[in-house]
């Protein structure tokens, strides 16, 4: 699961040191576990693999057609590499290698500083210190028509566990709730949560990031009898409860 993640700002800035250090902990990990005779790997990949325009919903068949969005596609591709690393390690030294492709996660334990910060958290932080400054508005990037698709931690730890316990096969497998929600939509409902009570002001001169997000999670039940059970309302409230405990512990 180790990554070197970040919103879209951060990706923008850091395009090399993303493909970078995502690549090499990737790699050099799997080559550990291929040469040390570790039982059984199972590595995270990112809905930041698919194609810009991939059909939506996005099916793990669809994963090579297409370039990924501009701003994430150093990381995604690097991450994607390491599938192909998986499958071939399979063919030639029998590695049972998984690999995962969750959506955009959120929850406690998040990164939470605005440089590197996702988001949800993000957005959290914004309306709270927001709220504490009376501030009459607050500032978001791009337009928020653009669309995502969130899971909460519990459910990912959840389906990581049960993919290490009964999954084996090579094939790709989305984690998701299936669910979309436009940043807007997003931003209002963590604004109603935190009780900021000013306005929105989207700054469209900011990238939206890819279009639409949303994962067809078929497979994931077939494969190993999982499905998402939080839902985006339970999830949000959880995390602004944590973002409080840190920020005015």
């Amino acid at each position: 699961m180790a990554a070197r993640v970040g919103g879209i700002g951060a990706n923008r800035k850091h395009p090399g040191s993303f493909f970078y250090a995502n690549m090499a902990m990737g790699l050099h990990l799997i080559e550990a576990c291929r040469t040390e005779g570790v039982e059984k790997v199972l590595v995270l990949g990112t809905v930041c693999a698919y194609p810009k325009f991939c059909p939506v919903p996005f099916r793990e068949d669809d994963l090579w057609n297409g370039y990924p969005e501009e701003t994430n596609a150093p990381y995604g591709i690097a991450k994607k590499a390491l599938l192909v690393q998986l499958q071939s390690y399979r063919q030639e030294y029998g590695t049972r290698g998984i690999f995962l492709l969750p959506v955009n996660l959120y929850g406690p334990g998040d990164h939470l500083d605005l440089e590197n910060n996702h988001v949800i958290p993000a957005l959290i932080r914004k309306f709270l210190e927001a709220k504490a400054a009376k501030a009459p508005s607050v500032e978001l990037w791009g337009t928020g028509s653009a669309s995502r698709e969130f899971l909460y931690v519990k459910d990912a730890a959840h389906a990581i566990c049960e993919a290490m316990a009964c999954y084996e096969g090579e094939d790709p497998v989305n984690l998701g709730t299936g669910e979309e929600i436009t940043i807007k939509e997003l931003a209002l409902k963590i604004k109603g949560i935190v009780g900021f009570e000013g306005e929105l002001a989207f700054n469209p001169a900011y990238p939206d990031g890819q279009p639409r997000r949303k994962l067809d999670t078929t497979r994931a039940t077939e494969r190993f009898g999982w499905k998402a059970q939080w839902n985006l309302d339970q999830g949000l409230q959880e995390t602004v409860e944590w973002v409080k405990s840190v920020l005015n512990p």
